[in-house]
């Protein structure tokens, strides 16, 4: 798959769909950065009129995912991944469109390189941070990933 934000939604529709149908959508991704957006909207909400906090981490677990998948794909190797771990932290109610930025890919490839050279599995933490349209933090999310060469 080549990894561009219309390949990634595509692929939301066909393996993701919960995400799909929550509005949850690639902006961008690049090696080291990739940007997610979901509005707040009916569908998506929580009973105190804001994001519910599984939409927020769909998104935010999805600008992480995409770019171990990204990073997984470059290495041409064939790897497993797992989310083995995640945190938390809300901030501010979440409502209108929230964009989730990850910036840590140059985490992936010295993980994928220590896992091919020694075989082992390796683990590393990827964070996530969710803004609203004024710019203020509303939440931020941390993965832990696991990968092993197959």
């Amino acid at each position: 798959m080549e990894f561009t934000p219309s390949k990634l939604n595509t692929f939301l529709f066909f393996k993701l769909p919960s995400a799909f149908w929550s509005g949850v959508r690639v902006k961008q991704i690049s090696p080291l950065e990739c940007v997610v957006s979901v509005k707040h909207r009916w569908f998506n909400q929580n009973p105190f009129d804001s994001m519910y906090f599984a939409v927020q981490a769909m998104a935010a677990e999805l600008t992480t995912g995409a770019l171990v998948m990204y990073q997984i794909k470059k290495s041409g190797k064939k790897i497993s991944m797992l989310v083995a771990n995640n945190k938390g932290n809300f901030t501010k109610k979440a409502r209108g469109r929230i964009t989730f930025v990850c910036k840590d890919g140059h985490l992936i490839e010295e993980a994928i390189q220590r896992a091919i050279t020694s075989g082992e599995g390796q683990t590393f933490w990827m964070k996530s941070i969710g803004t609203d349209e004024k710019g203020d933090q509303v939440s931020e999310m941390d993965f832990e990933w696991s990968i092993k060469v197959k």
